[in-house]
């Protein structure tokens, strides 16, 4: 792939950008009396009530409140978001930085498998950086319990290109899961999957300046 090539770049949001922390998660949830959080979370993709939540087909009051009728978790829907919430950790200076900086030289987009909680924590937490917001990173931000479609589903990525006008021949999709990669290959993407950690800055050498970590 020819990075000069490519006119505009797609983020995903969890494990590109956040750092995320499945057993600070799954702990937290084990304190509240809901053990049975482990065989729903992943890194990836979210089972059962996790999965309504960012499909958006579950609201987070009832989410709650199906929570409490199923399982031996009494906590207050505060608790149960603080602990969701504990799985995203940070979103590293140096990401915010490279993003501002690539947003100078493409059009940028989110497109995520998310849920309310989560996103507003992103909002109001872990996006704003030196007057920056969630917004002005990206042209567009397409989350999955808005648009109640979730990657790796195809109808995802045709939403984006219908909304944006975007060839996938000219576009750079970065995601950390390959199920969500190799969709977005068969619609013509160029893709590139990174490692859990991995610094993504080298496939922008000559476009982003050197930054420290």
């Amino acid at each position: 792939m020819d990075i000069r090539k490519i006119k505009n770049l797609i983020f995903d949001f969890g494990g590109v950008l956040v750092e995320l922390d499945k057993a600070r998660c799954l702990e937290a949830f084990n304190r509240l009396g809901f053990a049975e959080a482990e065989k729903l979370i992943d890194a990836y993709s979210q089972q059962g009530l996790f999965g309504q939540l960012e499909e958006g087909t579950i609201s987070p009051e009832a989410f709650c409140n199906e929570v409490r009728r199923l399982t031996n978790c009494r906590a207050s829907d505060n608790a149960m978001w603080e602990a969701w919430n504990s799985f995203l950790v940070t979103i590293p200076t140096w990401k915010l930085e490279a993003l501002i900086e690539l947003k100078k030289h493409f059009p940028l987009y989110l497109l995520s498998n998310t849920n309310e909680p989560h996103w507003q924590k992103a909002v109001t937490s872990l996006f704003p950086y030196n007057g920056w917001q969630a917004e002005d990173y990206f042209d567009r931000i397409f989350l999955s319990y808005e648009l109640h479609q979730v990657k790796p589903a195809a109808d995802i990525f045709r939403t984006v290109m219908a909304e944006t006008g975007v060839r996938p021949e000219e576009t750079l999709f970065i995601d950390d899961a390959e199920a969500n990669c190799a969709t977005a290959r068969s619609l013509g993407f160029h893709t590139y999957q990174p490692q859990p950690g991995e610094d993504w800055r080298p496939l922008f050498d000559g476009i982003l300046n050197n930054q420290e970590a």
